[in-house]
């Protein structure tokens, strides 16, 4: 039977795996243009790299560690405190959101037509690197709904896995003290 906790799994599973593409993208994009060959008309045959490779670079490492910790919390139901928590999953959603917004953003106005060069492999790099970080940026959107949800829900201090229990002493109120009583 499916569940809110297992769809939200498979939503960070498949954000490792496209945040893993886009590392493996950007590696290679780095590479590239830190070993330039000799002839390349590329800069010259300088060697340089773009700044906002590397932007995205740190973005889906940050993504790939994220969404580890996050699989790991839902999926062996730990707590960590606050670490556990939804507010602690908005925030570092809300990180992980601008960080990729902006690198697929200006990714996006540097290499956002490359259709005139697509016989080299670079051109087709760059094309699909862009198309991966705005489809990690898109992800990271629905996981932020996600998390909206439970905030609406009163429960953004609670366990990000969604298993709490009301009784536990954990999200138990102090108890109402009574007249003569201790």
């Amino acid at each position: 039977m499916a569940t809110i906790h297992g769809a939200r799994v498979g939503l960070y599973v498949l954000l490792w795996l496209c945040s893993a593409v886009l590392l493996g993208l950007a590696a290679t994009r780095i590479h590239y243009t830190l070993h330039l060959p000799l002839g390349d008309p590329l800069n010259n045959g300088q060697s340089f790299y773009d700044p906002i490779i590397v932007e995205l670079l740190v973005s889906s490492v940050l993504a790939v560690v994220w969404s580890s910790y996050i699989i790991h919390v839902i999926r062996k139901r730990r707590e960590y405190g606050r670490f556990s928590s939804f507010a602690f999953e908005l925030v570092g959603l809300l990180v992980i959101f601008t960080l990729y917004l902006v690198g697929a953003a200006i990714a996006t106005a540097d290499w956002g037509d490359l259709f005139w060069c697509h016989q080299y492999w670079q051109c087709r790099l760059l094309t699909v690197l862009v198309a991966f970080a705005w489809a990690d940026w898109a992800l990271v959107v629905i996981a932020l709904a996600s998390v909206l949800f439970a905030v609406t829900d009163a429960a953004l201090w609670h366990p990000l896995h969604g298993r709490y229990d009301g009784r536990d002493h954990h999200f138990r109120r102090e108890p109402k003290r009574r007249w003569g009583c201790l």
